[in-house]
């Protein structure tokens, strides 16, 4: 118990602002949008069964980013690390440990990355359009995450009063979203192809 008072993070909204808002209906009309292209791609034959699939794991990607753009949930596993390196008594070697844990992350992201582009390489090579929003929106979430004080500088950069954090993050789910709609749009449901068969 003496362990859960000394965590700072609460479950709260962490940006209760119109962005804030805007950016979590964005997430999650990406993430539904995703989930309807897994829907529409269900009847494949066993070949392309693999487009479920991935629809399916980048809405689920989408949903988890959607509710910790809120909670912000990065913060409790980091609020956990900190009290645990204190009561272990590394916690003035603390950076040391965080590098190697952001290391051992990005490296099994990496791995995890390469084992699905490889099992599911036709769907990524014919959806370049997601595939590049992906990369886009992931990679901006890791190096906002890391806190890099150059790119940190950069994200409080406003431009006619829009914020380059808020520009970066919504044209990363906006390229996932459209590659979305258009899978939806070229997939055919299966009342229409019943209709249009001979």
């Amino acid at each position: 118990m003496d362990f859960i008072e000394q965590i700072r993070w609460r479950p709260e909204i962490g940006d209760p602002s119109l962005m804030g808002w805007l950016t979590v209906v964005a997430y999650g009309l990406a993430a539904v949008t995703a989930f309807a292209a897994a829907w529409r791609s269900s009847p494949a034959p066993a070949p392309s069964r693999g487009t479920r699939t991935m629809w399916l794991l980048v809405a689920t990607l989408l949903c988890l980013l959607c509710v910790n753009k809120q909670l912000d949930l990065q913060s409790l596993l980091t609020d956990i690390g900190r009290v645990f390196a204190w009561r272990q008594g590394w916690y003035e070697e603390r950076r040391e440990y965080q590098k190697g844990f952001v290391l051992g992350v990005l490296a099994l992201s990496m791995v995890l990355s390469v084992s699905l582009f490889l099992r599911y390489r036709q769907f990524w090579l014919k959806h370049f359009l997601l595939s590049f929003g992906l990369a886009f929106l992931l990679t901006f979430i890791v190096i906002r995450a890391i806190s890099f004080h150059h790119f940190d500088e950069v994200l409080k950069h406003s431009i006619s009063g829009v914020k380059m954090n808020w520009f970066l993050e919504l044209s990363g789910i906006g390229l996932v979203w459209l590659a979305a709609a258009i899978d939806c749009y070229k997939s055919k449901s299966p009342s229409t192809a019943s209709h249009q068969s001979p």
